[in-house]
């Protein structure tokens, strides 16, 4: 049982890529799906500052869930690595380290987010009763995180060993379930944000239970916990987990510094970003999952030195982002009045809905280049080269280019400046990991 063969290691790329990604798209899909059930029932309460509240507490939930997705491409790359050098018991020891690091990880974040929900609501514009709502869904809703890490590490492993389905069913049952179970508590018992809230906990609960489940009992991949192992993989560990939650901390910073943007013109406006995050990160799941996706594939063949196929799997990863965006594009333009409507937006709204579906598809083909160079990256010993160029990108540029641009354009320059900036950064960092992975390519055979 000293022995693992890396799935990724043979066959055919795309072949591998269109399998994992197409099924971890499913299952980010139903990790969002959740949230945007909840916005959905929500807005048919006919209360906007309820869907302005649930547009704030996302901007701030966007910090931990992005701290728990950067964990779970660490917890992906360090045990790909080792399934890709063929020792099991590593698999095993690293599986169960990594898993017991991330949870521990996730309760310290929620502690700092919980104590100072208030201070980062009033900092983006929250006031009166919006602020108090969204602090209290924030407060029952938070400390759900730690259990969720668990859900999501699991999956990371299971995407590491090459089980595309296993990783799925993670995410899809809890939200299936979330479907039936939101409106019963959001509506019928008259919970409103509470009821949100509780479902939460519901559909997290549920994907940490099934994750242990297939990692224990399909895969073994889980040791038993051992302290003194689980110390020795700290520093490994974070060397990736460190850079890499940078990384992904880059996104809710920009989000949560154009929020208050937004907010300047108003709870309408802030209700309609609300319903757009959301159709994000549902619309370009698929990008989202093939940087995961993709980061087992470049883990595998770059420990097992297979360097050849790393260039590749970058070509096939672009190739797929191309494909994937134009469909997306075409989708979005035929939903523009559904999204709106099915939301109860308002004509200002509505307007930012149409800016978004006409605009916003063209600046992801360029995001989801960037994705795939970020993977290499991550999974190639350069992670701290992906943090760069996304706090580049999301740190630096985004908040000047947004105010410039909606002192033009009102609030629908917010959507005009991330386009702009995606545009520009995603192509500078698509170009830097194609020479990089060119490079690493030509050392096959030495």
């Amino acid at each position: 049982m000293k022995e693992i063969k890396g799935k990724f290691l043979t066959g055919s790329l795309m072949g591998h890529i269109l399998r994992m990604t197409i099924t971890g798209t499913v299952g980010i899909t139903f990790i969002f799906l959740v949230d945007v059930i909840n916005l959905f029932w929500i807005s048919w309460l006919g209360n906007v500052k309820l869907v302005a509240a649930m547009g704030f507490a996302f901007s701030i939930q966007f910090f931990s869930v992005s701290v728990g997705i950067g964990l779970m491409i660490a917890t992906t790359a360090v045990v790909s690595r080792s399934i890709g050098q063929g020792n099991r018991v590593l698999v095993r020891n690293l599986a169960t380290s990594t898993m017991i690091i991330a949870v521990m990880t996730q309760v310290a974040v929620v502690i700092l987010i919980v104590i100072f929900r208030e201070d980062f609501l009033w900092f983006m514009g929250a006031k009166g009763e919006t602020a108090k709502l969204a602090s209290r869904y924030l407060l029952f809703s938070l400390p759900s995180l730690p259990v969720m890490a668990l859900g999501m590490s699991g999956s990371a492993i299971l995407r590491a060993e090459g089980d595309g389905v296993g990783a799925m069913l993670v995410t899809i049952i809890p939200g299936v379930i979330a479907v039936f179970i939101d409106p019963f508590l959001i509506v019928f018992l008259g919970l409103g944000l509470d009821g949100a809230a509780y479902g939460i906990w519901v559909s997290r609960i549920i994907m940490a239970t099934i994750a242990l489940w297939i990692v224990l009992r399909t895969h073994d991949l889980l040791a038993r916990p051992n302290i003194n192992q689980t110390l020795v993989t700290i520093g490994p560990y974070f060397s990736v987990a460190g850079p890499t939650i940078l990384t992904q901390l880059s996104t809710p910073v920009g989000n949560y510094l154009l929020t208050g943007v937004v907010a300047g013109f108003g709870d309408s406006a802030v209700a309609a970003w609300a319903v757009i995050n959301r159709v994000t990160v549902l619309s370009f799941g698929g990008l989202f999952s093939l940087s995961g996706a993709i980061g087992g594939i470049f883990g595998q063949n770059f420990g097992a030195k297979n360097y050849l196929r790393l260039g590749m799997t970058f070509r096939d990863g672009l190739i797929f982002c191309l494909g994937y965006t134009a469909i997306i594009w075409v989708v979005l333009l035929l939903l523009t009045d559904l999204i709106a409507k099915a939301f109860n937006l308002d004509d200002e709204g509505t307007k930012l809905v149409w800016v978004f579906t006409h605009f916003t598809p063209v600046a992801y083909i360029f995001s989801g280049t960037m994705f795939v160079a970020c993977a290499a990256f991550n999974n190639t010993g350069k992670p701290l080269w992906s943090t760069m160029v996304n706090w580049l990108r999301d740190g630096i540029l985004t908040l000047p280019v947004a105010l410039w641009l909606s002192g033009v354009f009102a609030s629908s320059g917010v959507i005009y400046a991330q386009c702009l900036v995606f545009i520009i950064v995603g192509l500078i960092t698509t170009l830097w990991g194609l020479t990089y992975v060119r490079k690493l390519s030509k050392l096959e055979g030495i």
